[in-house]
């Protein structure tokens, strides 16, 4: 299709017109080699609900981030059906950005949109300018095998981001960024997380919430199966202190593995990432509720392993721990539990005494 530092975005967007016109099944297949892609938007609905993406190659983003410019995404499927993507390397070439983010500035990833019946399957996302991977306004969108790499001190590069979703799967994956390896925002529902590799990175996170009055909850969050190493938080809620909304309810963490994490189990009703600076600091609104903590072990970096820092309004409710064994430095860890109200059950240690 190319030769390498060639822009192919054209050939790109050719391809995806004649695949999304054609009412038979149809193959997008790009060869291996490196190919180099502006911003480019995979616009639907297709006539045909059975388009494959098959990436064998690389597909490079401008390292000059000002090309892509205000466009927000790197790479976008939008409002397709029945799209699977499998294969290959996406390189974002966020170095510049990272640089940009740091320095406070406001600067311009695979976006599914608007589209629902997707599968991407053993893709590599290396090296993302923001967000890695995200889901927005879809349902039945399954991600397997996936690989998520960026370094620890890379801004915003969440792994995969999911967002006003349903019916989310992501299995059987390995993620290294530099902010949450999973982030569930306002309007993830019915998300299921199995069998995932966490590290370096911010854990797995839902949130941050309650930035806005008016915002969808999360609800139905199941994950299980999942190892993190060496990020600064396990499992993570977080909720901005201001009036809102929101809730979350309904969640399990099941069967996970730590293994020198900063803030193994976190609920944060008091988020805020400035350090400090200009923090929200009303109550919480959004209402937590239901969140199931079971044959949850390994070992924490900092002497607290469970922190439960719930909105003075709107306790925390309903949080169960059922054999949680977290340690620091070979002994028993420390809790602080604030306004959060729960039971525990089997072997649980530290032990929370609820408030």
């Amino acid at each position: 299709m190319a030769e390498p530092k060639t822009d192919s975005t054209r050939a790109f967007s050719e391809a995806w017109k004649r695949a999304c016109s054609d009412p038979r099944p149809s193959v997008v297949y790009v060869p291996y080699g490196k190919f180099h892609l502006r911003d480019i938007a995979f616009e639907g609905p297709c006539k045909s609900n059975a388009i494959v993406v098959r990436i064998d190659g690389t597909l490079v983003a401008p390292s000059d981030y000002s090309v892509i410019g205000n466009a927000g995404n790197w790479i976008r499927f939008h409002k397709v059906d029945g799209v699977r993507i499998s294969g290959g390397i996406l390189d974002g070439q966020g170095t510049r950005l990272w640089s940009c983010k740091l320095a406070g500035k406001d600067c311009p990833n695979l976006h599914i949109a608007n589209s629902k019946n997707v599968v991407i399957d053993r893709l590599s996302s290396v090296n993302s300018q923001k967000f890695q991977i995200a889901i927005t306004d879809s349902q039945n969108v399954k991600l397997q095998r996936v690989t998520v790499t960026a370094p620890g001190s890379s801004p915003n590069t969440d792994g995969i981001h999911v967002e006003r979703s349903s019916l989310v799967w992501i299995l059987n994956s390995t993620i290294s960024t530099g902010d949450d390896c999973i982030s569930m925002g306002p309007g993830a529902r019915n998300v299921w997380i199995e069998r995932v590799a966490c590290g370096p990175g911010h854990g797995i996170s839902i949130g941050s919430l309650g930035w806005k009055f008016q915002e969808p909850g999360v609800e139905n969050i199941t994950v299980k199966r999942v190892h993190l190493s060496d990020t600064t938080n396990g499992l993570r809620i977080k909720t901005w202190a201001r009036p809102s909304l929101g809730f979350v309810s309904n969640v399990l963490f099941h069967h996970v593995v730590m293994d020198g994490v900063k803030n193994p189990i976190l609920i944060d009703q008091h988020y805020c990432p400035g350090h400090g600076q200009n923090c929200p600091s009303k109550a919480s609104g959004v209402r937590v509720s239901g969140i199931r903590y079971k044959s949850i072990r390994g070992t924490s970096s900092t002497q607290v392993a469970v922190r439960f820092d719930c909105s003075k309004s709107n306790p925390c409710t309903g949080i169960t721990m059922h054999d949680v064994a977290l340690t620091y430095l070979g002994k028993e860890a420390a809790v602080t539990c604030v306004n959060a109200r729960g039971t525990s059950s089997g072997f649980v240690t530290p032990l929370v005494r609820w408030s």
